[in-house]
């Protein structure tokens, strides 16, 4: 049953203490309901995709109460500063390369180098991420490919029975998500078009590119990639057998033979192996490669639910390298 909670200081109060406890709120800000999580815990994050049902862990937004919250996390450079001061809060996202110190996990950031952060609009809204005190991790609050919500009755109609609870702080003003721009880069690249136009972005950062004007260089945006922030190791899909020189992402009873193994879920729990799978391939790979050994096999992961997302992500870490 998904609690629905009015915007009072109590139920506000309620959906902070539930997304410090690992839980699903969804919450409305001037954009679009977000599915929040606490965005430094994998596992609550990797409930969103289950939620969501969404086939890819593409990388998700952390929200702010400010912007020096958010840039806690990301890096700025001087046009960052300058768009936040413009635009924040509001409708723009804005992707930088992660603090060394930074706490948004892995399985929000996708495994990139980079996070995408953001200040919302809205008294609520911002009562609510203070309270947390923690990046929230938000992406529209629907099942994956549906019509993004704009109310809580929208929120329910899709995830009622799948979240916690969704906090009901009336209509979503502009009805559409933020403007997502990449700042990691040499210029600026829109990988989003949303609730800030390209028209006023420019005057602040002069001419902005999309990433198709980059037919050479590696987008940040999801799913850009075949293959995106694969391990140094080869990694081999659907292992069978393992052999001493491979390192072994298991799922479920361990194959024998191994030179080292991490269990994503030994007891064969799709949550719990999303929530280890970018930290378990960072750790084959860099021990695995200590010790000499080949490359990475993973054994099979069933095509349901959270399967799928991991298999994608698993297909594009043994895909051929960018050259």
């Amino acid at each position: 049953m998904t609690e629905r909670l009015d915007a009072s200081a109590a139920g506000i109060a309620r959906a902070a203490d539930l997304l410090r406890a690992g839980r699903l709120v969804a919450f409305g800000t001037e954009t679009v309901y977000g599915l929040g999580a606490d965005a430094t815990d994998d596992a609550a994050v990797a409930r969103i995709f289950a939620a969501k049902e969404r086939p890819r862990f593409n990388p998700l937004i952390s929200h702010f109460p400010d912007a020096e919250a958010a840039f806690r996390e990301g890096v700025p450079n001087g046009l960052a500063r300058r768009l936040a001061e413009r635009f924040w809060p509001g409708p723009l996202t804005l992707v930088l390369p992660r603090q060394p110190g930074g706490t948004v996990s892995d399985l929000a950031a996708a495994g990139l180098p980079s996070v995408a952060v953001r200040v919302p609009r809205g008294a609520v809204t911002t009562e609510l991420l203070r309270a947390v005190g923690r990046p929230v991790a938000a992406p529209s609050a629907n099942l994956s490919g549906k019509v993004s919500p704009s109310d809580a009755y929208h929120v329910l109609r899709g995830l009622e029975g799948r979240i916690d609870a969704v906090l009901d702080s009336g209509p979503c003003p502009v009805g559409v998500e933020s403007t997502v721009l990449d700042l990691t880069g040499t210029s600026p690249v829109l990988l989003r078009p949303g609730g800030i136009t390209v028209e006023a972005l420019e005057e602040v950062c002069g001419p902005i590119s999309h990433p198709d004007d980059y037919a050479h260089t590696l987008p940040t945006s999801p799913g850009q990639l075949a293959s995106h922030y694969a391990p140094g190791l080869p990694v081999r899909l659907d292992a069978q057998d393992v052999t001493p020189d491979e390192a072994l992402l298991a799922f479920g009873p361990e194959i024998p033979g191994a030179g080292l193994v991490w269990n994503l879920s030994p007891e064969g729990r799709l949550d719990e192996a999303a929530a280890r799978l970018f930290a378990g391939l960072r750790f084959l790979d860099s021990e695995g490669a200590r010790r000499g050994l080949s490359r990475i096999a993973a054994m099979p992961i069933p095509r349901v639910g959270l399967g799928r997302a991991i298999r994608d992500r698993l297909r594009r870490a043994a895909s051929p390298r960018p050259i």
